[in-house]
């Protein structure tokens, strides 16, 4: 839950300031899934989301809320049980054919074996392991293997995340890419250019990584894409590098949100 920082700059005040750290902030090349919810109510959609793709793959996923979200509110309707995606984890019983780092030929997730289940023993802790086998290894090769399988592993969410939605038309002279509680205010920013006519779409990112498969073919649809941050341009520096867009980065960072009326003022300069 994202804050004023980076100790007690602005404590109870909203930042997102967090992302480049849950993309980079593990040791080595060691990516993890990220998700961000853009509404006090959709922080439960994401986060159901979180455990969903955690589970099936294996991996660790940030959610990456911030403080106008986690001090807000709204109603929402509260969803029956049977309405939430399925998650199953099935514990592996079968002993012929178990290796430790066998992997799941779609996700590349391991099997789930509980620890000291008969003939179904295998090594945890933090040295690195052999592929396959599961042994501890050293070996220069096996690394290089492991680090590119667990990048990839991340990147094959693609396949269970939905595609990027736009508000608005898919081409035009500007988008307006955001993330997080900086949703409401680009939302209503873009709906009041659109009735006075104007090129301008908006669309907001709840996965951040990976990014939803239609992202690039999203941006390259509009002339200038402007991405509104409460930070010093995270995402606009992971946009530039990419997909190599000149994103135009707008940023604030005074622990309160984008008032409407910036962010007009900001998209007009370039319609």
């Amino acid at each position: 839950m994202q804050r004023g920082g980076p100790s007690t700059g602005l404590p109870t005040k909203t930042e997102q300031a967090d992302l480049l750290q849950v993309m980079f902030g593990r040791n080595s090349e060691c990516p993890a899934g990220v998700v961000a919810p853009a509404t006090p109510g959709d922080c439960f959609r994401m986060a159901v989301e979180a455990i969903r793709l955690a589970t099936k793959y294996m991996t660790p996923v940030f959610f990456l809320s911030d403080g106008y979200l986690g001090n807000g509110s709204e109603p929402w309707e509260i969803p029956a049980l049977e309405d939430l995606p399925e998650m199953k984890v099935n514990f592996r019983t079968e002993v012929d054919g178990f290796f430790p780092y066998l992997r799941d030929e779609k996700t590349l997730a391991r099997p789930w074996a509980i620890p000291g289940t008969p003939g179904l023993e295998h090594r945890i802790g933090g040295i690195e392991k052999q592929h396959i086998t599961g042994n501890v290894s050293y070996d220069p090769d096996n690394h290089d293997l492991m680090v590119r399988l667990r990048a990839e592993k991340v990147e094959r969410m693609k396949q269970d995340i939905p595609n990027l939605e736009i508000f608005g038309k898919s081409e035009g002279k500007v988008l307006v890419l955001g993330w997080g509680s900086t949703y409401g205010s680009i939302t209503t920013a873009v709906e009041r250019l659109q009735e006075r006519g104007e090129s301008v779409s908006s669309a907001h990112l709840r996965y951040l990584n990976p990014f939803p498969k239609n992202i690039e073919e999203v941006l390259r649809g509009f002339q200038t894409v402007v991405i509104p941050e409460l930070n010093l341009g995270q995402l606009a520096m992971l946009i530039r590098a990419k997909f190599l867009i000149d994103a135009v980065s707008f940023t604030m960072v005074k622990g309160k949100p984008f008032k409407v009326s910036e962010l007009v003022k900001k998209i007009e300069q370039y319609i």
